[in-house]
């Protein structure tokens, strides 16, 4: 039913031979669009596909310069082709986008579209028409530029351990050293060279948080955090669901947290376990180290996927076969990881920084999770029905990382590795709630308060963490680390607001994977059935095309902790 064979999409409306090089050669096929007149459904059919073919030419040429960039930080001419685009093409696009827009909705054949079909695509339109301001088209370019200055800080840092020199990323190996005074050692070497670059990365943020709240201003909007909830297409909650969200992690995840960290500070035999500690084995256990290098953890993911179902699989072939990945950590590689959709050919981009740990596998195939989103996607007609909600990207991810501990014998080959790797899931998947909440909270106050000063900025941090810290690890003498530590937050400088999709999505694939433990076929079956709707359905509905509620209320939270914890 579903295919890894690809085909990048059939040019009709554009030549065959035609890259984005310049705003004087794309602007032709803009003023085409805009003066064309539509006289019939079938026209305006026609007419929309058009759209979607120069969409999906340009996004993709802005997503490769950003890949290249990324990839090599270092390198001044791709930065400045990233700088190019957001500066002297984009900028350029919004006007035409807005009056295409307008053209559209002006349609007197409109009606005529399948109203079911086109409902989210009309929804999103007229939320574009909404949120247009031309007075931020000049701001909106400078964030995009600033936004990566946060990649190329954070991509430089190095530290040195035992005469070797490592990116931070490489050197978070040494935290699952048996030997305790390396642990901290390291540790400490990570936080204090984060430190060096506290006011450039605080001078960043407090200009992109200005930047931010004038474009808010402008489009009417009281604070960003309201224009951002608009902007991200947030139409089925609210505000007050994500202080729900964060009152029941408190309440019902915390709980859980600190049985793990209990059980951890026994584990290891610690009268006090601290942050250093919490990634370590007893002393006699090695640390998990699933691969050696990027090449054999893309063999072993794929043959994971490939035993999962052959589909997923011959997602990955297909994406190693076209080099469409870059999985290893180096110096003057952006940090994080991420899967880029690439509109026009269909196979995505993987971008990761592995290093040989646990937590790599992890991230390939949450990363994977999101390229058999796009894959799944793909085949849909128009640019804009591939354009779905995070809150299900994140499903899509979140639910094969659980999915796949299935067949994670492919990675370890003994049962003692293979139950530890599952072991620290389990345990990923119900720690990263806490801090899913901190980051989230943290931003509304940013917002709503976007005058405040680096002190109170601080000052509300650590309020804020203390909320969600747990009774068992151990912080004294760490304040200076722990007051900085949002600035190791890549979304909060690239994508704000963009986090408690990870929460809600997190809710989702426990639910996903709830299925899966009762009738893993028919799971994968609703996966891959909501997974290809793309954007075409509201978000509740795309949750229960994957058999699941659009629910993340304080009650369902306690219902899935309680069966992760069974699980545990």
């Amino acid at each position: 039913m579903y295919t890894a064979d690809l085909k990048k999409i059939e040019r009709h409306f554009l030549p065959q031979n035609f890259t984005v090089t310049n705003w004087a050669a794309l602007e032709p096929y803009f003023k085409t669009l805009l003066a064309q007149e539509i006289t019939s459904k079938e026209h305006l059919e026609e007419w929309l596909l058009n759209i979607s073919e120069l969409e999906a030419a340009v996004n993709e040429d802005a997503c490769w310069r950003q890949i290249k960039m990324t990839c090599d930080n270092e390198n001044v001419a791709l930065e400045e082709a990233f700088n190019f685009f957001c500066t002297e093409i984009e900028p350029h696009i919004k006007p035409y986008s807005d009056a295409l827009n307008k053209k559209l909705m002006a349609s007197t054949f409109l009606p005529l579209l399948n109203q079911e079909q086109y409902l989210t695509y009309l929804r999103s339109t007229n939320n574009s028409i909404a949120l247009y301001r031309e007075e931020n088209i000049s701001l909106q370019a400078e964030v995009s530029v600033l936004e990566q200055q946060f990649g190329q800080i954070t991509g430089a840092m190095m530290v040195t351990v035992n005469g070797e020199e490592f990116t931070l990323q490489q050197a978070a190996k040494f935290l699952e050293s048996e030997d305790r005074n390396l642990r901290e050692e390291v540790y400490r070497k990570i936080q204090t060279r984060r430190l060096e670059d506290k006011e450039k990365l605080n001078n960043l943020y407090d200009t992109l948080l200005g930047l931010r709240n004038n474009i808010a201003i402008n489009a009417g909007f009281k604070n960003y955090r309201d224009y951002r909830f608009k902007e991200l297409g947030r139409f089925d909650y609210t505000k007050e669901d994500c202080y729900k969200f964060h009152d029941a992690v408190k309440l019902h995840v915390m709980p859980l947290v600190n049985e793990i960290y209990k059980n951890k500070k026994a584990k290891l035999g610690l009268k006090t376990l601290r942050p250093w500690d919490l990634e370590a084995e007893p002393a006699g256990t090695k640390p998990l180290r699933p691969f050696k290098t990027g090449e054999e953890l893309l063999e072993k993911s794929i043959a994971c996927f490939t035993k999962l179902r052959p589909f997923f699989g011959a997602c990955l072939q297909r994406m190693k076969d076209m080099q469409h990945l870059d999985l290893e950590s180096r110096k003057g590689k952006s940090p994080g990881g991420y899967n880029c959709p690439l509109a026009e050919s269909g196979a995505p981009f993987i971008f990761m920084n592995a290093a040989g740990q646990m937590n790599d596998v992890t991230t390939m195939v949450h990363e994977g999770g999101h390229a058999i989103h796009s894959f799944l996607a793909h085949p849909l007609p128009l640019t804009g029905f591939k354009e779905y909600p995070m809150e299900i990207a994140e499903v899509a991810s979140m639910a094969m990382e659980l999915f796949s501990m299935t067949h994670w014998d492919t990675f370890f080959d003994n049962a003692t590795d293979l139950a530890k790797a599952k072991e620290h899931q389990l345990e990923r998947t119900i720690t990263i709630f806490p801090w899913i909440a901190i980051i989230d909270k943290f931003q509304h106050w940013l917002y709503e308060n976007p005058t405040h000063t680096n002190e109170e900025r601080t000052a509300i941090w650590v309020a804020t963490v203390g909320e969600f810290t747990d009774d068992v690890v151990d912080y004294s003498g760490l304040n200076n680390f722990r007051q900085n530590a949002w600035q190791r937050q890549l979304h909060l400088f690239e994508v704000p607001f963009y986090y408690i999709e990870y929460g809600i999505a997190q809710l989702g694939a426990i639910g996903m994977w709830m299925q899966y433990k009762q009738n893993a076929e028919k799971a994968l079956d609703n996966y891959c059935t909501a997974l290809s709707l793309g954007g075409t359905k509201t978000l509740p509905e795309l949750y229960k095309a994957a058999g699941l509620e659009f629910d993340f209320s304080p009650e369902k939270i306690k219902v899935l902790m309680d069966f992760v914890k069974g699980e545990m």
